[in-house]
């Protein structure tokens, strides 16, 4: 007779366990739980505080905002300093009328509690306008920070570029005055000015090591030499290409300057026809890789045919060029003369005569090639198998749609393919859709 209130085991059912609890029985892996553990009861208001904490890392500001609403324990993540040390404010035309909406204060909130904890920082934001300007009113209210890296992205253009220069200038001062320990500023298609950045200069001369400035059309030359003259331990620099100048490279190359590692400059033709790009000259091209032999100098073309006059005329010491708009065969046989440290270099299109000379060329005086993307450029089988044979086994990557090359009497398709994988000592295949 069974007692009232006794569990009956039945069969291979283990005492104490429940089909319930079988269901509820997980591994959860990555969450600090074991295969091996006893049942689990999933109640997501018990979990512990590192496994909230890392659920958190990875929402976005309004989604954050919304699960710090599902309990008491997990507000209390929601304010753990940990969590805003390294944050992305993602505002987009949506969220930012959520927060508005929603939570009016959570943005206040927020930089009252963890103004200090803030570290890495960077704002997402659309082409709206209204995301733009919440990003511009969050910067200005960051008095008591200590950023050290600071990114303003935006998805799509204008963006940045619709605010007032002073709506915007004013904000990012705020940041960069209280700051006083910023390393790593990434600020493209913005209004960033001249002033602004002698404030930045002011501060933060002393730690600033990387700074990333495409398409900010308010800064001339003499601002990005005042950051040059002044933050001698910069290692990184991206500017577009009307702010190099010799004054520059020369300031970069001065015995207070420690080894620049990366300069990036962007060649780009907002009006086609309309501007003359000016030339640097050798010696400060020369002066720089004196003072920093092992500096990569990548520079990105965006230019049509006829924009191309003043570069590589004489031997320049970039290693990495792509070249995103239609390049002719001249400017490629220039590439092969005058860029004897050319690492890698990528290239869209070009016209319909076949580029074997080019390649051979280029093949023989730029010993450190070590990586080539062709796009719509049509090249024979024969010559681009020598290009390979010259180059060998040091092109680590080698990119080439199998539709531009021209098969002979000497090599099909089918025995390019082995040739090529014989002298790269790898197995390697054209591409069938363009891969770089």
């Amino acid at each position: 007779m069974k007692r009232a209130g006794q569990k009956v085991v039945t069969g291979t059912e283990a005492p104490g366990t429940s089909q319930t609890c079988k269901k509820q029985k997980t591994s959860l892996h990555g969450l600090g739980f074991e295969e091996s553990d006893p049942c689990i009861s999933m109640d997501w208001g018990n979990l512990p505080h590192h496994v909230i904490l890392r659920v958190f890392q990875f929402l976005t500001l309004v989604d954050r905002a919304r699960a710090s609403s599902v309990c008491r324990r997990w507000n209390e993540v929601f304010h753990i300093p940990d969590l805003w040390r390294r944050f992305e404010f993602e505002l987009s035309q949506p969220a930012t009328s959520y927060l508005k909406s929603t939570h009016p204060d959570l943005i206040q909130q927020i930089i009252k509690r963890h103004a200090d904890h803030l570290q890495y920082v960077s704002f997402k934001v659309d082409s709206s306008t209204e995301s733009a300007e919440a990003a511009c009113d969050i910067l200005s209210q960051l008095v008591n920070c200590s950023i050290k890296t600071l990114g303003l992205i935006s998805t799509a253009k204008p963006s940045f570029m619709n605010v007032s220069k002073a709506h915007f200038a004013s904000a990012l001062t705020v940041v960069f005055v209280n700051s006083k320990s910023l390393s790593s500023i990434k600020i493209d298609d913005t209004p960033l000015d001249d002033p602004s950045l002698k404030v930045l200069v002011a501060n933060n001369s002393d730690t600033l090591k990387l700074l990333k400035m495409s398409s900010c059309p308010h800064v001339s030359p003499a601002g990005i030499l005042c950051v040059a003259d002044q933050c001698h331990g910069l290692k990184e620099l991206a500017l577009n290409y009307y702010i190099l100048s010799d004054e520059l490279l020369l300031a970069l190359s001065s015995e207070k300057h420690v080894d620049l590692e990366h300069l990036r400059i962007d060649v780009v033709s907002e009006n086609p026809g309309q501007v003359q790009f000016h030339t640097i000259k050798k010696q400060s091209w020369d002066a720089l890789v004196k003072h920093s032999p092992k500096v990569n100098i990548v520079m990105y073309f965006f230019l049509y045919e006829d924009e191309f006059d003043a570069f590589f005329r004489e031997e320049t010491p970039v290693t990495h060029v792509y070249f995103g708009r239609a390049v002719s065969k001249a400017m490629l046989g220039r590439i092969g003369m005058n860029c004897p440290r050319l690492i890698e270099l990528v290239v869209c299109a070009n016209g319909l005569q076949p580029l074997d000379d080019e390649l051979i060329q280029i093949a023989e005086r730029c010993k450190n090639l070590t990586a080539m993307g062709l796009g719509e450029c049509e090249v024979t089988c024969r010559g681009f198998i020598e290009f390979v044979k010259m180059c060998g086994g040091r092109l680590t990557q080698l990119s080439i749609m199998e539709e531009v090359l021209i098969p002979d009497s000497d090599y099909s398709l089918d025995r390019l393919h082995l040739e090529v994988s014989k002298h790269l000592g790898r197995m390697w295949f054209p591409d069938m859709m363009p891969t770089w």
